[in-house]
C-alpha cells in the first residue's frame, strides 16, 4: 500500500529518512511528502496551499492510501480525509490529535515577521524530548524550518462527513492509548468521538519516534496499512 508521510510543524519529508526503508523493507510504498513552506523558501504558503499538495498524492497515488500525519499534520491528514473520503483507505494520526472545523490550524506559538520558528526545547521538556539526546535535538534544530504564518493560522474546513466512516489508528507516544481514549471521551477531540472505527496504538517513544524508534514506527504503520 502507498502510506503517504506527512511531518509536523517545523519538518519536510526529510525526517521520515529512517522510516522510509523500513517501510519499504516491508512490502508497502512509502512516499514522504515535503510540502510548500517546509524549505522551499515560500514564507507566502498557506494551509491550503500544503492541502492541494496532499491531495495531490492522494490522488496519484495507484490504490488508496494510508495518510499518515505527525503531530499538527493530524489535521492535515484528516482534512485530506475529508476531502476525498472515497480516495483514502485508512488515517494515522501519529501523537496528534485532528482539529475541529474553523479552528485555526496550529497556531501554538509566537509569530515572527511571517513565520512561527521553532521556539526551542523549553516548550517540550519532559514526556515529549525525554527520548531525544543532545544529537537528537541537534539534528532537528538544524532541520527546523519555520512555519508560514499562513500555514499555522490557516483556518481548518472539514465538509465531508464520510471521513468519520474511514478506519483511523491513533498512534500514541508521548501518551498511553488509555490517556487518549480517555481525552477522546472528554470531549477533546470531537473529532475522533465521531468516527466510527477507531484504534490506539503504543508506541513507546516522545513526541518524534521517526527519530527515535523509526523501526517501531514503520512496524505499527505497516500493520495499519495492512489490516
Amino acid at each position: 500500500m502507498d502510506i503517504l508521510l506527512i511531518a509536523g510543524l517545523w519538518l519536510d519529508g526529510s525526517v521520515w529518512r529512517d522510516v522510509v526503508p523500513e517501510l519499504t523493507a516491508l512490502g508497502h510504498r512509502p512516499v514522504a511528502l515535503t510540502l510548500p513552506g517546509q524549505g522551499d523558501g515560500n514564507s507566502s504558503a498557506t494551509l491550503d496551499d500544503q492541502l492541494s499538495a496532499v491531495l495531490a498524492a492522494v490522488d496519484a497515488a495507484p490504490q488508496k492510501p494510508l495518510v499518515a500525519g505527525h503531530s499538527a499534520a493530524a489535521t492535515l491528514a484528516w482534512m485530506a480525509a475529508d476531502a476525498r473520503p472515497e480516495k483514502v483507505a485508512k488515517v494515522a494520526l501519529i501523537g496528534g490529535f485532528p482539529s475541529t472545523d474553523g479552528q485555526a490550524y496550529a497556531d501554538h506559538f509566537a509569530i515572527e515577521g511571517d513565520a512561527m520558528p521553532f521556539p526551542g526545547w523549553a516548550p517540550f521538556e519532559g514526556a515529549d524530548a525525554a527520548d531525544l539526546d543532545q544529537q537528537a535535538r541537534d539534528r532537528f534544530s538544524s532541520a527546523a524550518v519555520p512555519v508560514p504564518e499562513g500555514v499555522a493560522r490557516g483556518v481548518v474546513r472539514l465538509t465531508d462527513e464520510r471521513r468519520f466512516g474511514l478506519p483511523v489508528v491513533v498512534v500514541c507516544p508521548e501518551f498511553t492509548p488509555a490517556q487518549a481514549e480517555e481525552w477522546v471521551a472528554g470531549g477533546e477531540s470531537p473529532e475522533l468521538a465521531r468516527a466510527t472505527h477507531v484504534e490506539y496504538v503504543d508506541l513507546e517513544s516522545g513526541h518524534w519516534p521517526m527519530f527515535t524508534r523509526p523501526r517501531e514506527l514503520a512496524d505499527v504503520l505497516a500493520k495499519a496499512a495492512s489490516s
